[in-house]
């Protein structure tokens, strides 16, 4: 099987992203991806038909645990290391990026 994945689509997805990754990196992410298509590409081989559906997880998805434990202690108040919050929650700016990609595709 060819591969699917080049480095240079490597590169591309993560100058998207903005991240800096080496050349050794862009690298080994593209085996790692491409081993990763080579076992979906075995998985779609694989002949389901008559095999029982699987039960017990619904549209409602999966049950969560109730969260009874302590409170995890910071060492400062959020107020102290966090450029703005609101109601508790801290205030994240949007990335312009999202714009950005979306013009450029237009």
């Amino acid at each position: 099987m060819a591969d699917s994945v080049s480095v240079d689509d490597v590169r591309h997805v993560a100058m998207l992203a903005r991240l800096g990754i080496t050349d050794e990196r862009a690298r080994e992410l593209t085996r790692e991806l491409n081993t990763i298509l080579e076992h979906m590409s075995v998985l779609q081989k694989v002949t389901t038909h008559g095999a029982a559906e699987v039960g017990g997880i619904g549209a409602a998805g999966m049950p969560l645990a109730k969260d009874d434990g302590p409170a995890a202690p910071l060492d400062e108040r959020p107020e102290q290391f966090a450029p703005e919050m609101r109601a508790g929650f801290f205030i994240v700016p949007r990335l312009s990026t999202h714009e950005d990609a979306a013009e450029e595709m237009s």
